[in-house]
């Protein structure tokens, strides 16, 4: 008896969502990992304020992806191209893609910011430290941006691409795009302290 018989709702019938776990503390509240066959929920989540930390995180990226200009609209596309590179994953890593990509969201998400604060007519920078929910919100879009930059650059698909910059930011590795621009960010933030 398969595990989709048995009543599992697996992601795209192939991987499942329960055996990944959050490794991050701060992040466990608004990174949801309930269980979807295709990761849609019709903007149930879009009339509550903070309803997208209830919404899947493999959705959250599908809509994130779906805010470039190529893809505006179009969320079979970017299903497909997620699905695509969750396949690609799986093969080069032999691992749960979701989990890769949960890990991916805490390593590139940056942990401290920097604010404009005004003194007299003068802008001072300020170092804050970045709320979770935040943190999540721009590691998807760096991702996101990350995989628009890198698939119109080079011939390579947009989920070729992707699984790359999920798996290399995965690793907390300084080439990737994502990482990258984490990194800038807390560099900025710490030299406004």
């Amino acid at each position: 008896m398969s595990e989709a018989a048995a009543g599992k709702k697996l992601l795209f019938n192939q991987w499942d969502a329960s055996e990944v776990t959050v490794t991050d503390p701060s992040l466990m509240r608004y990174v949801t990992l309930t269980s979807q066959i295709i990761p849609h929920s019709c903007g149930k989540f879009s009339r509550q304020e903070f309803g997208k930390s209830n919404m899947m995180i493999v959705e959250r990226l599908i809509n994130r992806l779906m805010q470039t200009e190529n893809n505006t609209g179009k969320k079979q596309l970017a299903i497909r191209i997620v699905r695509d590179a969750f396949e690609i994953i799986n093969k080069k890593t032999k691992r749960n893609p979701i989990e890769v990509l949960v890990e991916a969201i805490a390593n590139s998400g940056p942990r401290e910011e920097t604010v404009r604060l005004k003194y007299g007519g003068i802008n001072v920078p300020k170092s804050v430290d970045t709320a979770p929910m935040r943190r999540v919100d721009t590691a998807i879009h760096f991702i996101a941006e990350a995989t628009l930059k890198g698939s119109s650059t080079s011939k390579k698909s947009a989920s070729a691409v992707l699984a790359d910059e999920i798996i290399a930011a995965s690793k907390g590795d300084m080439k990737c795009y994502s990482v990258g621009k984490k990194e800038e960010r807390e560099r900025i933030a710490k030299s406004a302290r």
